[in-house]
């Protein structure tokens, strides 16, 4: 018993210098800083065309989450990636509920509902996230479902598409 706590207290500090940067680097965004952001939630639209705007003043583009509610895996990608990159990293991203009778307008400014939109883009599932550029054209390819295996190397991968792609308009 003796050795294990002598060996923890010399090695404790080795290994907090070595293991916790390349912990922490290997740690997907949502898990940093999780407890900071408990249950914070995306903002839901009032107008596509403002927040799109505001996107691309930010040289970014439009993440939109559509989002069930009482999904587990919207859960998961909200709360595990998409608040905290939107807290960390100024993600600019909406949530769009299936379903919602919430008001919201599109890119053209025309009035519709949160399930109007849904329909409009053809959105069978949940979560969806859909990468909107200038004019309101996705710029990079729908990531839908979650696989919490590869979904950080996924979204990185879909941001880094919608990004290239802004920069060449």
């Amino acid at each position: 018993m003796k050795r294990r706590a002598l060996f923890a207290a010399l090695f404790a500090p080795l290994g907090a210098a070595m293991g916790g940067a390349s912990a922490r680097a290997a740690t997907p965004p949502g898990k940093r800083g999780a407890e900071a952001l408990p249950n914070a939630p995306l903002p839901q639209p009032r107008s596509l065309a403002v927040d799109l705007a505001t996107a691309l003043e930010m040289r970014r583009p439009l993440v939109v989450m559509v989002s069930l509610e009482g999904c587990p895996y919207c859960k998961q990608v909200r709360e595990n990636y998409l608040v905290p990159m939107r807290h960390d990293q100024a993600l600019p991203v909406v949530q769009v509920d299936m379903r919602s009778t919430r008001p919201v307008s599109d890119f053209a400014g025309a009035p519709r509902t949160h399930d109007q939109m849904v329909r409009a883009w053809g959105v069978k599932s949940a979560p969806t996230l859909l990468f909107f550029g200038p004019g309101g054209q996705e710029v990079a390819p729908r990531l839908t479902g979650f696989s919490a295996d590869f979904y950080s190397a996924y979204l990185e991968q879909r941001l880094q598409q919608a990004e290239a792609a802004g920069k060449g308009r």
